[in-house]
């Protein structure tokens, strides 16, 4: 398999795109990095994908026994550890260098469960495995293009549903409002680079998601805009544009990401970068969140938050804990 730099990276994907050859494209956070392979080479490849439930590329198959429990056991970092890297984002926040980003580090996670096992009981719109190398099974669209309408759907604002009033709590929590217009914000104008007549369809709906032990409520929006008439041949420039995902980064973007590499311990990656799929002038694609990574012997679940003004560390922390899991349902 080919890892391409980002100027062949791009350049790849606008020569494919303007051919109207289906193909899979997947990037690093920062866009420097990824793949681009044709639909019909996933196989041979090596490499596992489902987008919204449709299975292509190599076929999976459990080599090890089947396991009931799903729930993952974890060794995170120390909330000393996390409040460090947390001090150095409300620093920045004070001096005005951004005012939302999102901190994440990874877990060490202990299972039972090998790679395989855990693609296919994963429950999620977007799905993706090397094996071996690390699976994603993500909730949370990029970029859609349909008729030439590209549509974006941020997802900001997480809580167990156990929480007393969850609902009323996530709805109603300063924080998670705040982050959530900034967000939506910075995405509309992410979408005003690359299209016109940019709008918010919907602002704040729910989303449910089946964990092994829980329930978890979700946040997101939706924003639209119009591309130009053969917006296929430039798709490479499109995605240029307005990587890195603006949800999983921060605001404004360039800055945000400079204080990322400060703040956090290791590289994300291909963590909170992106996959999707170019098929008959159509592409669906998601953020890469809810990634396993193996390194060595040892896997790695990384998660994390939006940080603003009014975030508390202890809360962020624990919301870096609530995401780690594999949804069942």
């Amino acid at each position: 398999m080919e890892f391409l730099n980002r100027e062949d990276l791009f350049l790849k994907i606008n020569s494919l795109a303007k051919k109207n050859v289906p193909f899979l494209f997947l990037l690093d956070f920062k866009g420097e990095n990824g793949i681009v392979v044709k639909i019909d080479d996933l196989a041979k490849e090596g490499i596992s994908c489902a987008i919204n439930g449709i299975e292509i590329g190599q076929r999976v198959d459990t080599y090890k026994q089947q396991y009931d429990n799903y729930e993952l056991q974890t060794k995170p970092i120390s909330f000393n550890q996390y409040k460090k890297g947390f001090d150095i984002v409300q620093h920045a926040i004070q001096n005005g260098d951004t005012y939302l980003l999102n901190l994440t580090y990874a877990t060490l996670i202990i299972s039972k469960l090998d790679m395989c096992s855990i693609y296919q009981k994963a429950k999620a719109p977007y799905k993706f495995m090397i094996k071996d190398k690390f699976v994603f099974y993500s909730p949370e669209p990029f970029i859609r293009i349909r008729d030439g309408i590209v549509s974006s759907f941020p997802m900001k604002g997480t809580i167990s549903i156990k929480e007393n009033d969850a609902y009323f709590k996530l709805l109603n929590d300063e924080k998670e409002l705040r982050e959530h217009y900034t967000i939506v914000d910075l995405i509309r104008n992410d979408l005003s680079i690359i299209s016109i007549d940019v709008k918010v369809e919907s602002f704040r709906y729910f989303e449910k998601i089946q964990t092994a032990k829980d329930v978890i409520l979700q946040t997101s929006s939706k924003i639209t805009g119009h591309l130009k008439d053969n917006w296929n041949e430039e798709f490479g420039d499109i995605l240029k544009k307005i990587v890195p995902a603006g949800s999983i980064s921060g605001a404004p973007k360039k800055r945000s990401v400079e204080i990322i590499e400060k703040a956090e311990i290791t590289d994300r990656g291909f963590y909170s970068g992106v996959m999707g799929v170019y098929n008959n002038y159509s592409v669906d694609s998601c953020v890469i969140i809810r990634y396993i990574e193996k390194n060595k012997d040892s896997y790695y679940y990384r998660s994390g938050g939006g940080i603003t003004s009014k975030s508390k560390a202890k809360e962020e922390y624990n919301e870096l804990l609530t995401k780690i899991y594999v949804p069942t349902n």
